[in-house]
């Protein structure tokens, strides 16, 4: 069967297709229906951090099928206690309640009500290059204005500040309810965190009594060589919110939040899928498996690495090469789209950063040898003669 004629035919034309169909996945590696094996360096867009088909993984889902799925939040259930036990246990400093959804939009959209409602205030700021879902709140706070301007108006109170600038934090004041950043902002372009910047927002939000909602989305789950990136940095949030490889794949998403918010008036905030019992017990074992098979380590070491291992690639097309763990990005001096293809034909699957920047999100469980072969289609494809 075509599968890339067939969806052609039926999708609502909201994605750029790539022309190839992926039906298999293993560890690091996806196979298309020709049988043709690729390095993923795409990750399921953040999704797959404990790689694709984890025999362990497979075994949980399997086991929990087999006895309950669904059980909404007004009752109780094992899966759903157990893992916010586990998860509370490991989180950073200070938190100390959770609130779980589908998805990272979900989860900051529940952040920013939950910040409104605690704070009593209606402003959010988020930073310029940030990205944090597509409905309408995630989107109010995103500032690419090729997803705003087409759904316009959006969310009112929102406005946006320069991210990692020092010199631009005037516009956080009494009337902000949350400021909302991102530890390494992914689809603008891979840009860490300035731990410095970091602080004087904590300081300014603590100043003005404004809440730091932190959008961990794309790199919790040992993405940056800690569970969460914010472990990086000696500074607490109000609400963290993360999702993609919490359940291993699975879509789940959740809003840590800090002991000094409290709790929220039942009826507030809801989501009927949220915390099911099927996604907690894929949670639980995927932050096993993180821990137990040394994954997060792994994201460190083989990050330093491959960052490494990229900024010596001697080519005229490359301006910067910059990250943190297994999210790296390779800014270059044209458009990226074409190397993409290039990568593609290659066996290497990768993702654009906007229009310059090539993004490298592969499974925590890639390998020493995987990461070599993905350097040397990448040598090849920016090779100038």
């Amino acid at each position: 069967m075509d599968w890339v004629a067939i969806e052609e035919q039926y999708s609502s034309g909201v994605y750029a297709k790539r022309g190839i169909s992926i039906v298999r996945g293993s560890g690091a590696t996806l196979t298309d229906d020709h049988g043709k094996v690729y390095i993923d360096c795409v990750g399921g867009q953040g999704t797959a951090n404990i790689g694709h088909a984890h025999p362990r993984w497979q075994k949980a889902l399997s086991e929990q099928a087999a006895i309950l799925l669904n059980c909404p939040e007004m009752f109780s259930n094992d899966q759903r206690g157990l893992y916010m036990q586990e998860l509370m246990a490991v989180a950073p400093k200070g938190m100390q309640r959770v609130f779980f959804c589908n998805s990272g939009a979900e989860a900051i959209e529940g952040a920013i009500k939950f910040a409104r409602a605690a704070g009593g205030r209606s402003e959010i700021i988020a930073a310029k290059r940030g990205f944090h879902g597509r409905t309408f709140g995630a989107l109010s706070a995103t500032w690419n204005k090729k997803y705003r301007e087409p759904f316009e108006p959006l969310v009112p109170d929102f406005n946006h500040i320069t991210f990692n600038d020092l010199n631009d934090l005037e516009l956080i004041s009494d009337k902000t309810a949350a400021v909302l950043l991102e530890v390494v902002q992914g689809e603008g372009g891979v840009y860490p965190i300035d731990p410095a910047y970091f602080a004087a927002v904590r300081n300014k939000c603590d100043h003005v009594g404004a809440y730091l909602i932190l959008d961990e989305v794309q790199t919790g789950f040992g993405r940056t060589g800690k569970l969460f990136a914010i472990q990086h940095y000696p500074i607490r949030v109000d609400f963290l919110c993360v999702a993609k490889s919490i359940a291993g794949g699975l879509p789940m998403g959740a809003i840590l939040i800090d002991e000094k918010v409290g709790r929220f008036n039942p009826g507030m905030h809801g989501s009927t899928f949220g915390g099911n019992p099927l996604s907690c017990a894929v949670a639980r074992e995927t932050l096993k498996i993180l821990h137990e098979e040394g994954l997060i380590e792994n994201a460190a070491v083989l990050g330093d690495e491959l960052m490494q291992a990229l900024s010596a690639i001697s080519s005229p097309l490359i301006r910067e090469v910059r990250g943190q763990g297994l999210i790296i990005g390779m800014e270059l001096k044209q458009k990226v789209a074409p190397y993409i293809k290039q990568l593609t034909d290659l066996g290497v699957l990768a993702l654009p950063a906007g229009m310059t920047v090539l993004r490298f999100l592969p499974p925590l469980v890639i390998t020493r040898e995987q990461m070599q072969q993905v350097v040397a289609a990448v040598q090849s494809v920016l090779r100038v003669d």
